[in-house]
């Protein structure tokens, strides 16, 4: 059974939800607390909010300490990835060995992925990011190391939050 939680991050109130030790989404800050739960409560039908077990809380803990600078690259951390479809699938997998404090472009992951010339496509996959903080999107950026697009509430102003606490400084 799906559960949910919030929790309290440098870029805003931020949600996780869950079934048994894996994570099945993480939501980064709606414009309130209530949007963000209301948006997980959307993704997870008949999910209820709840006390996450250790092992969630645990990945909660490293999701802050990440947002606040504390180099973590949550590899480890155990994703609910079924039902994903296969080029989605792939990109995240490359999207998440992307060490904290290090990028790449669109045209990098395309190509880690086996299919040069599709960043366009790989943006698509990574506005569908069901885990970010953990399935680090935020770390893709544009050609020439300019910050490129974020469909998350607050757009690129997260974005450059996410990358300021890990060091980094796309170009405008």
């Amino acid at each position: 059974m799906t559960a949910y939680s919030l929790f309290d991050t440098p870029i805003g109130r931020c949600g996780v939800a869950w079934d048994g030790d894996a994570i099945r989404g993480v939501q980064l800050p709606e414009a309130s607390a209530e949007d963000t739960g209301r948006r997980l409560r959307d993704r997870f039908a008949g999910a209820d909010e709840s006390t996450p077990p250790p092992a969630i809380q645990d990945a909660i803990d490293r999701m802050v300490a990440s947002l606040r600078g504390q180099a973590d690259d949550l590899v480890d951390v155990p994703l609910d990835l079924d039902g994903l479809p296969p080029f989605r699938r792939k990109v995240l997998e490359v999207v998440r060995t992307i060490p904290a404090g290090e990028t790449l472009s669109y045209g990098e992951v395309a190509l880690a992925v086996g299919s040069p010339g599709a960043a366009r496509a790989v943006g698509q996959a990574l506005g569908r990011n069901p885990f970010p903080i953990v399935v680090p999107c935020h770390r893709v950026l544009a050609a020439g190391g300019r910050i490129g697009g974020f469909t998350a509430t607050g757009g690129l102003s997260v974005k450059q939050q996410m990358l300021a606490a890990e060091g980094v400084s796309p170009r405008p």
